[in-house]
């Protein structure tokens, strides 16, 4: 059975996609659990203009009235965000539930990856990707993004995986899943509000056009997916070990108030929103769009790769 009929893909997104133009794909969880309302809609709004200002079609991507929306737009864009709170969190393992069940959902990286490819868009911009958690040695916690980006040829771009999770093991994971990661412009590994880690990246790259060489590549080789690690704008950037003493405390409150699994990465936003006075929101905001002018640079580099080049007639 196709996932077809699951699909909804809204009218400016099909265009692009049938004229080969470049499409950004752009999650949801972040709207429905990462931010407050209305801030959340303000930042879904503000990041598709800015894939416009840069030349692709944006796509943000929810699971809404049992099917898969590619483009969620209008009225819809609105409700996703009011609404948000009362919505599920979709990662892979929920789909077929959630599309019987025919609610709302925001989609993780993850799933996101997954809808995004079967619609055929290959560049997906987030903020930070899930990982492998703190303790997971002894909780197994660990993100199903790091083995979709194994299996779907989509290229993630982010802002490194969340300070929140144990970077160290995260990248073991993708190691293991053999999944690239790719730098732009830096030989770190990013930590999601602070430029760096401690972590280089598997390969750096500075421009877009290398960026989408290697994206084509990879996906010609049927080699899955690419993650590729943009640094948030010095400018907007915490100090990291500010930023790991607020992570401390904040995973010792997750501790003593039983948080864990699915709500825990939730519930540490949130309460380092807090104990940074609102800090960590405005440098969230500012890490996303920076992605996604990334993304659309590399969705427009990609789009002029696979355009069919014009006949030459000889006389």
């Amino acid at each position: 059975m196709s996932a077809k009929p699951y699909l909804s893909i809204s009218s400016d997104v099909k265009k692009a996609l049938s004229e080969g133009k470049p499409v950004v794909a752009l999650e949801s969880t972040i709207i429905t659990h990462g931010m407050p309302y209305p801030q959340n809609l303000e930042m879904a709004r503000n990041v598709e203009a800015i894939v416009r200002q840069h030349g692709a079609v944006p796509a943000t991507i929810a699971i809404m009235d049992g099917r898969f929306v590619v483009g969620v737009e209008g009225d819809d864009l609105e409700r996703l965000a009011l609404e948000g709170g009362k919505a599920a969190k979709a990662s892979r393992r929920d789909v077929s539930a959630l599309l019987v069940q025919g609610g709302m959902a925001g989609t993780t990286v993850a799933t996101t990856m997954q809808i995004a490819g079967l619609a055929g868009i290959r560049v997906f911009a987030t903020g930070g990707i899930g990982g492998v958690h703190r303790g997971a040695e002894d909780t197994f916690d660990i993100s199903a993004d790091l083995e979709e980006l194994s299996r779907t040829p989509v290229a993630v771009v982010c802002a490194g995986a969340k300070s929140i999770l144990d970077i160290a093991k995260t990248l073991e994971v993708l190691e293991t899943n053999g999944v690239p990661v790719i730098g732009y412009q830096s030989d770190e590994f990013p930590a999601f509000w602070a430029r760096q880690s401690g972590f280089r990246v598997d390969h750096r790259f500075d421009s877009a056009d290398e960026i989408a060489k290697v994206l084509a590549l990879q996906i010609d080789l049927g080699m899955g997916g690419l993650l590729v690690a943009n640094p948030i704008p010095e400018a907007d950037a915490l100090e990291a070990n500010v930023i790991e003493a607020r992570i401390g405390e904040a995973l010792a409150d997750a501790e003593r108030q039983g948080v864990n699994r699915k709500a825990l990465t939730p519930f540490l936003l949130n309460r380092i929103f807090e104990l940074t006075d609102g800090q960590s929101l405005k440098s969230n905001i500012a890490l996303v769009e920076n992605n996604a002018i990334l993304g659309a640079k590399i969705a427009v580099a990609l789009a002029s790769k696979s355009a069919p080049r014009p006949s030459v007639r000889r006389a």
